[in-house]
């Protein structure tokens, strides 16, 4: 029956394998501080065909994942608008082709000296330099820098490797074996298709996408969104394939072609867990395509081009950024992290192979250098930030408490502390503060606000910012347990100080009382009754009635408040009015309930003369 069942229907182990090796491998491999492609690429080892043999062809699900990437792209291309585009037009054709020119004759170079033909030599080098867009993209988006300056530049010199690749296809026709005069027409001929590709699309894109968007949100129906949104991206990507280009470009043409359009949030919205699951889906895929028979095979020389493309192009990298005035942090993190080939490489190697420019073995050794190091990548980028120690943060200006004998000490002056200051310089209170963030204390000095260094929780500290001087210690920082830790040693040193404190949430304020404290408040409380006030205006309640049911709201949570110091933070419960409907008959019943002895009689009776109502029998 079992064969029967999967005979006829859908063979799902497949999907059930692929779905099985993600959910596993990665939270393990994060649980042990990896990358989540390291997990990926491990799994997709695993299940493939040098694993236990689940997929025999991973070249399919690579071609079917690249979808992933081409998402991913769209997803980039939406934050991306034409304006920001054009302002990093500069990085995009100065540091992206300076970087992919210099690396590009460095490799070619390593090539040679591997013993390679000129014209293999630059097939191999140019092809690694085409950076996965893949791994950097989920390095970059798992570390929240996609939009940062620095992510930014990454981001220019993958757009600028992205059109390279047009080029370097055409090229690598004209120089294969036979190529001549005669296909010098065809050549011209496909520039123009891919000309008229991109600007097709950009005319799609201008004048029918957003009316096309609109009209399917006045028809209400969600699901016809998303498989517009799908149509969008996949439509794109296939007219810049049919037109020679890549996939990947077209996609995110298409994304900044909408990245002002209203309906921008929603196709995010709708796009990103395809794109998700299929990038999870490609990092699979290369992992399962790791021949580890060509490797075994050929392991001394594909270990010394790895290590050598990795290297030689790591310092083609840091030397182009160094050029152009780049920190040496960051042109050594650039160069790490792209310092590996990627799947544009595939795509170059493979058409090398089809105009006869290298033999299949050729083609093999190449594509399995690129997915080493590949595989590599996550490895490098724990060795450097283990490697390299943490930026020390630049200290102009600070101050660290000294001497300091205000009559109001301050501890922490984030958004809290700045405000609770004011009606006291107001008034003319000397006034001293203390922080541990640089970056803030720097910025307050920009707004006449001199904050000094110190961390509130160490005991010398608070003797130094003059803490056994001050009438009051208000303690302002954002951490609940840095705030218990400092009011708890201002009890047991300064006992005679007053403390007021800033409450993170009600289980802080909660604390806070235990460890004596003269005043706390939570950080949202005053600010949630006046949003809540304001609420009953617009719903139209009397401002008398409004004001009356403010009033017991603040009394029923100061009075549970008070219950939970003693009860724990479940008691006084019965004080919280709930949203859950209170059960009551389907029907009301056409004549009451009876009792059925003398003894239930008895209790309706003593319920009735006591007003209270008898449960229904």
């Amino acid at each position: 029956m079992a064969a029967e069942a999967a005979h006829h229907g859908v063979d799902l182990v497949p999907v059930v394998a692929l779905l099985a090796a993600g959910v596993v491998a990665v939270p393990l491999f994060k649980r042990f501080g990896l990358d989540s492609v390291l997990g990926y690429l491990a799994a997709g080892l695993v299940i493939g065909p040098f694993g236990i043999g689940l997929f025999s062809d991973p070249e399919t699900i690579i071609s079917v994942a690249e979808l992933g990437v081409v998402m991913f792209l769209f997803v980039i291309g939406l934050e991306m608008q034409p304006s920001r585009l054009w302002s990093l037009r500069g990085e995009i054709l100065g540091l992206g082709v300076l970087q992919v020119a210099t690396c590009g004759l460095l490799l070619t170079g390593v090539g040679i000296l591997l013993g390679y033909d000129p014209a293999v030599a630059f097939v191999f080098g140019v092809g690694f330099v085409l950076t996965s867009t893949a791994i950097v993209f989920q390095v970059l988006n798992e570390r929240g820098e996609m939009s940062t300056p620095k992510g930014q530049r990454i981001v220019s010199i993958l757009l600028l490797e992205d059109l390279a690749i047009v080029p370097l296809l055409a090229f690598v026709a004209f120089i294969a074996p036979g190529s001549g005069e005669a296909e010098a027409g065809s050549r011209w001929v496909s520039i123009a298709i891919a000309l008229g590709s991109i600007a097709g699309l950009v005319l799609v894109g201008r004048f029918l996408l957003n009316p096309l968007f609109r009209v399917l949100a006045q028809a209400g129906a969600r699901e016809v969104m998303t498989a517009a949104a799908l149509l969008v991206v996949l439509g794109s990507a296939l007219a810049m394939q049919l037109g020679g280009l890549s996939m990947a470009m077209g996609a995110f043409l298409a994304g900044v072609l909408l990245s002002e359009s209203t309906f921008r949030h929603q196709l995010e919205a709708d796009i990103e867990p395809f794109r998700g699951i299929l990038l999870g889906l490609f990092f699979l895929g290369v992992g399962m395509a790791l021949d580890l028979g060509i490797i075994a095979q050929n392991w001394g020389l594909i270990a010394t081009a790895v290590l050598a493309f990795m290297i030689v192009k790591a310092i083609g990298i840091y030397a182009v950024a160094r050029l152009l005035k780049t920190s040496h942090a960051e042109a050594l993190e650039r160069a790490v992290i792209m310092a590996q080939g990627g799947e544009f490489a595939f795509v170059l190697y493979a058409t090398a192979a089809n105009v006869g420019l290298i033999d299949a073995s050729v083609n093999a050794v190449f594509t399995s250098t690129v997915i080493v190091s590949m595989v590599l990548t996550p490895f490098a980028m724990m060795a450097l930030k283990r490697l390299t120690p943490e930026p020390e943060q630049s200290m102009d200006g600070v101050e660290v408490a000294h001497d300091m004998r205000g009559s109001v000490l301050v501890i922490g002056f984030g958004r809290f502390g700045q405000i609770v200051s004011q009606p006291l310089l107001l008034r003319g209170e000397e006034v001293s503060i203390i922080d541990d963030d640089v970056e803030m204390i720097q910025a307050a000095a920009e707004f006449g606000f001199k904050v000094y260094y110190g961390d509130g929780t160490r005991l010398d500290i608070l003797h130094a910012a003059g803490a056994d001087h001050a009438k009051a210690i208000l303690v302002c920082v954002e951490k609940p347990e840095a705030a218990l830790r400092i009011v708890e040693h201002i009890k047991a040193e300064f006992p005679l100080a007053t403390v007021m404190a800033r409450a993170f949430d009600r289980g802080a304020a909660i604390e806070l009382i235990k460890a004596g404290v003269d005043y706390q408040i939570r950080e949202t409380l005053h600010s949630a009754f006046a949003f809540g006030r304001a609420t009953l205006e617009t719903l139209g309640v009397p401002d008398e009635e409004a004001d009356e049911l403010m009033d017991e709201v603040r009394r029923r949570d100061a009075e549970r408040l008070e219950i939970q110091v003693v009860g724990g933070i479940y008691a006084g419960n019965q004080l919280l009015k709930g949203n859950q409907p209170t059960p009551t008959p389907l029907a009301t019943p056409k004549r009451g309930g009876s009792a059925g002895n003398e003894e239930a009689a008895e209790a309706i009776r003593r319920a009735a003369a006591s007003g209270e109502e008898a449960a229904p029998g």
